[in-house]
């Protein structure tokens, strides 16, 4: 019941507007006639006609030359109220050229900024790498020096390791060997070539076996007839012409003055020329041999039990 109320009342409005738009429609074209039917030769009776109609619509003609009058649809609906009297219009903002140039100068500074601030980022970031560098160099010095230290203590080691050797390879000879006066000799059965037997012979503190007399060689002979009994072997001496052919020196470069060579009528000692340069002695009777140096055979070292090492 309430809903039927607001209903009923919109219609009579609208009804009520309809007749009024009629009303002005009508009294438009009148007007818009009139001119024309005053300006027409009509009589009497036909002008008088005109305005009885006129008068009936409510209208007011004006005294004197009538001027036509006409209404725009746009009049129409301003005098029924649906248009504004004042339209809105779209105003386009107007382009300024300082407020362009204002922007592109922002955006070319903030622009620079970022680059500056990258660049900063780039100077830490290499001043953080010399730092890092700078200790690093620092470090690795004072390990070389930790490491040329070591080296020292090894080398150190290495010598007393040497010296070591030397005194066990002295007492060795001394105790196990042949002792005559202040010498040591001792027999190795292994076989070495000639400078790998020096070189032994010097690592345990000695050299090869230099007789230097008949007391020594006689000494010599005995030694290894016992020590190798009953076979018979040949045993590398300190003796070599390698040098000069034919001169013959010990191993400590001293020249030999005393000779054992085998003398036999089949066969006499030196015999080898230049092939054959260092000396060997014969274990069955100790007479003295030139073999090839690179031989491996048995060899004996000396030792000097004067020196304590």
């Amino acid at each position: 019941m309430f809903s039927s109320i607001p209903t009923e009342s919109c219609l009579r409005g609208r009804r009520e507007d309809g007749k009024r738009e009629r009303g002005r429609l009508e009294r438009g074209v009148f007007i818009w006639f009139l001119p024309e039917v005053w300006r027409s030769k009509m009589g009497s009776v036909a002008r008088s006609l005109a305005l009885l109609c006129l008068c009936s619509l409510g209208c007011y003609v004006p005294a004197g030359k009538p001027q036509p009058t006409q209404l725009s649809l746009t009049d129409l609906k301003k005098s029924r109220g649906d248009v504004p009297d004042i339209l809105p219009t779209s105003e386009l903002e107007p382009t300024n050229q300082a407020s362009d140039f204002e922007t592109s100068y922002n955006y070319v500074l903030s622009r620079l900024a970022g680059m500056d601030q990258a660049i900063h980022k780039l100077n830490v970031g290499h001043y953080t790498l010399d730092v890092s560098m700078d200790q690093l160099i620092e470090r690795l010095s004072r390990m070389d020096a930790k490491v040329a230290e070591l080296e020292d203590k090894i080398r150190e080691v290495y010598q007393h390791s040497k010296d070591n050797r030397k005194e066990t390879g002295r007492l060795e000879g001394c105790q196990k060997g042949l002792r005559l006066g202040y010498k040591c000799y001792l027999a190795y059965n292994t076989h070495e070539d000639y400078a790998g037997a020096s070189r032994k012979c010097m690592e345990r503190g000695g050299r090869m076996a230099m007789p230097r007399d008949r007391r020594e060689q006689e000494a010599l002979a005995d030694y290894v007839k016992t020590f190798f009994r009953p076979s018979n072997w040949p045993v590398w001496l300190g003796v070599n012409d390698l040098a000069a052919e034919g001169v013959y020196i010990f191993d400590d470069g001293t020249p030999v003055s005393y000779f054992q060579w085998r003398r036999h009528f089949l066969s006499s000692q030196p015999d080898g020329g230049k092939r054959e340069n260092c000396v060997a002695m014969s274990s069955d009777d100790g007479d003295w041999w030139d073999h090839y140096c690179d031989r491996a055979i048995n060899y004996m070292c000396e030792f000097d039990d004067r020196v304590a090492l």
